[in-house]
């Protein structure tokens, strides 16, 4: 990717259970203390499982999704104009969503309602479906560059910031918000218990001995990603930056990715040739991961196949096991998680851990944050189907 066709991150804003803005998620993180607790926004009765990360007061999903995208571009410094010609990119869910909150007046900012008035999270059975959502998000945030739309599950978000990659890069495009969310909602928590997809023990271990499944998590984020020209026009700051992004299908199983990890390791390397870079350049991979014997195990040997022998050295963790699994939000959240971490220069840790698995032969990060050796990382995210995304993130 030459370096006219780099995609600066110049603004982020996010939402999860760690807490409100990008300054809560990178701490959490951090921290490593997960965010699971029993689930109060509706009723578990009956349940296998009954926690999930959530944040205690929420508004309607429009109405965080709206939040998120403006606080994103004030964080880059976006003003009237240069919104204008900002498309938006939205990722989640294609059922329906929460209706929308009546229109904000004039120069006063939308922001999410109190959470003890707010409409639940699930939102009404009524409401818009995905592109009139994203309508509604870029007229109220004053996007007027068009809109895309991602329900493509979890790699709904990263498969939207790849897209944003390549308009941006052959000049199509100058600025694109890419925006997703998902809020725990009782539909998809009875999906997932009824499939024994959740931890029974209330606790996510990426590639551990002794992980028994993956749990929910809120999450609501937003990115506003820009060529190199346009952000450095305007004199815009850099966040991060994505230097290459790569999307493989496994065609192997309708739910489980392939044992090998052959679909994973195409996005991965496709991730790097785009980027012009080495597999040795990367100091940190922010897996996938979700604490299910078989997918962790998949994704171990695609490390292996993308890094040789080299894939024990890496520093790996996946951050779900802090703030939870975000469906069509992951991938954007994981992006925001990544970028912030390389700026601060310290690697998450990989929560849960109870011991080494010999199916994952990796350096998972188990003990405390550790200092990033490189300004280069992967974050990785993978989809029912065997859908697979890898977007290669370097620091400012």
């Amino acid at each position: 990717m030459a370096e006219r066709e780099h995609l600066r991150i110049t603004g982020v804003h996010a939402l999860s259970a760690l807490g409100r803005g990008a300054d809560a998620l990178l701490a959490g993180v951090l921290a490593g203390t997960p965010a699971f607790a029993p689930v109060r926004r509706f009723d578990t009765a009956g349940r296998r499982v009954t926690v999930a990360a959530t944040l205690p007061e929420v508004g309607a999903l429009a109405d965080e999704l709206t939040d998120a995208v403006d606080r994103a571009c004030r964080a880059a410094g976006l003003d009237g104009p240069h919104r204008a010609g900002a498309a938006l990119f939205l990722a989640t869910h294609g059922g329906p969503h929460s209706l929308p909150a009546p229109a904000t007046p004039p120069g006063d900012p939308p922001g999410p309602p109190s959470g003890r008035d707010a409409e639940p999270p699930g939102g009404r059975d009524a409401g818009p479906e995905v592109p009139a959502l994203a309508g509604h998000l870029a007229r109220r945030c004053g996007l007027g560059g068009g809109t895309r739309v991602y329900t493509t599950a979890c790699v709904s978000a990263s498969t939207a910031v790849a897209d944003a990659a390549t308009l941006v890069g052959r000049g199509d495009l100058d600025r694109v918000v890419v925006a997703a969310g998902y809020l725990v909602e009782p539909d998809q928590y009875a999906l997932f218990d009824a499939g024994r997809a959740f931890a029974a023990d209330g606790a996510v271990r990426p590639f551990s001995a002794g992980r028994q499944g993956l749990l929910l998590g809120d999450g609501v984020a937003a990115v506003v990603l820009e060529s190199a020209h346009a952000a450095g026009a305007r004199g815009a700051p850099t966040v991060a930056t994505v230097a290459g992004w790569g999307r493989a299908g496994d065609a192997y199983h309708p739910c489980q990715p392939d044992p090998l990890g052959h679909g994973l390791a195409r996005a991965a390397e496709a991730a790097l040739r785009r980027a012009g870079l080495p597999a040795g350049a990367v100091g940190y991979v922010n897996a996938n991961a979700t604490g299910t014997p078989y997918s962790d195990a998949s994704e171990a040997a695609a490390l292996g196949r993308v890094f040789g022998a080299a894939a024990g050295r890496i520093p790996v963790s996946s951050t779900k096991a802090v703030h939870g699994h975000a469906l069509e939000a992951s991938g954007l959240l994981e992006l925001v998680v990544t970028a912030l971490a390389l700026g601060h220069g310290k690697l998450p840790v990989n929560a849960g851990w109870l011991g080494p698995d010999e199916n994952c032969p990796l350096d998972v990060i188990t003990d405390a944050p550790r200092p990033a050796p490189t300004p280069y990382a992967l974050t990785l995210n993978a989809a029912f189907g065997g859908a697979n995304t890898a977007l290669l993130v370097s620091a400012p």
